[in-house]
């Protein structure tokens, strides 16, 4: 390869998937992380297949699907409990259709392929200058280490440092209105694939993990994006799960003060094109962050990662092989935005008046709609 010497900034899905690929190149991989250890928050994560196969490119599927918990449809019910639509998956079939996995874990499993790789990660580190060159970037570390590298690669986040130092603040992230509420709970017998539940401007999930463990999601309008106290989160879940009956009101019932609730805004980042400026490129949702209705963030991002790896590999110049990856990548990560935030305003716009002619909607239309999408995401990447 052309490209010897990488810094990946973020320690986070795309990052380390970044690492791994590229270290298991022979690329000497340094990945700097803010964050002062490897610890991570969050509840479980959705992986789609075409997820699955990013990892199982760099060689984790396997541990991935003995951490996480398959399944193979979504179902979608009124928030009474009245199924709407079943919709078997049309991904497949050489891996399964869905795995989802708790967030702590995925992390442990890239960490490890990170390092069996040979990438060195480094914690409570980030980068403070870039100083590009015609043959490298030399980039200081807030360490007090300068070196010098091919390649600068950023997956540090919607709130990305190295997007504003490439492309100024003009594409910062932009609330969408809505949070995304998260909790994991036992997981009853009947909760074997996504179900999902549409309320008055609320949407409800339950999302299997393992043969233990679920997670409850309810994505709901907060209007002006207020900061809520973690000391107030199971007062306002519980009061925002009014109305739901059935399951989701027998967990609402069953949540208690010590469930850990995770509680994120839906913002989106849209970088436009090229997302690289010279020798350095910054990925996932730094360039191209959506909201989480396709659960598809996580998996643009090590599909970002593994086609960088795959573009580097070409031993084309450095200009090239990125513009490679924006070709491959660009069509891709605006279906999937566009579709998410088209699901986000449509389920946020169902109010309970309307709910019965929505769902006679859905019935007619989801199945189809969602199985076109899907067989586009299930094309190579």
């Amino acid at each position: 390869m052309k490209v010897q010497r990488v810094l990946v900034v973020g320690a986070g899905i795309g990052g380390l998937t970044a690492a791994a690929a590229l270290a298991q190149r022979g690329v000497e991989v340094e990945v700097v992380e803010i964050r002062n250890d490897a610890t991570v928050y969050g509840v479980g994560i959705i992986q789609p297949a075409n997820a699955l196969r990013a990892l199982r490119s760099i060689g984790v599927l396997d541990e991935a699907l003995a951490a996480g918990f398959r399944f193979s449809a979504n179902i979608f019910y009124d928030w009474q409990g009245e199924l709407i639509a079943e919709c078997p998956s049309e991904f497949g079939p050489e891996v399964p259709s869905f795995n989802a996995v708790g967030r702590p874990d995925l992390h442990r499993i890239l960490v490890s392929a990170a390092e069996r790789a040979g990438a060195k990660i480094t914690y409570g580190v980030t980068w403070e200058t870039l100083d590009e060159g015609r043959s490298s970037v030399t980039v200081s570390l807030s360490n007090g280490v300068r070196a010098d590298y091919d390649l600068v690669v950023g997956f540090d986040g919607l709130r990305s440092a190295l997007r504003r130092r490439l492309f100024s603040d003009q594409h910062e992230p932009i609330f969408s209105g809505c949070a995304v509420w998260r909790v994991t709970m036992p997981r009853p017998p009947e909760v074997t694939d996504l179900l999902l539940f549409q309320g008055d401007r609320t949407k409800a999930g339950l999302v299997p993990l393992s043969d233990d463990l679920m997670y409850l999601l309810h994505v709901t309008p907060e209007e002006g994006n207020p900061r809520h106290e973690p000391g107030d989160f199971h007062r306002l879940l519980v009061d925002r799960l009014k109305g739901y009956a059935g399951i989701v009101g027998e967990l609402r019932d069953a949540l208690q003060q010590s469930h850990e609730i995770v509680y994120s805004p839906i913002s989106e980042v849209w970088l436009p094109t090229p997302w690289y400026r010279g020798r350095v490129i910054v990925l996932g949702d730094a360039a191209h962050g959506c909201a989480p209705h396709l659960a598809q963030g996580a998996a643009m991002a090590v599909e970002d990662a593994v086609v960088l790896a795959e573009e580097l590999e070409s031993r084309r110049g450095v200009e090239d092989s990125l513009a490679a990856v924006m070709a491959r990548r660009i069509d891709r990560v605006t279906l999937v935005q566009k579709v998410s935030q088209a699901i986000q305003v449509e389920e946020m716009a169902v109010t309970a008046d309307v709910l019965p002619r929505v769902t006679a909607h859905m019935r007619a239309e989801t199945p189809e709609r969602l199985g076109r999408v899907e067989a586009m995401l299930n094309r190579p990447f």
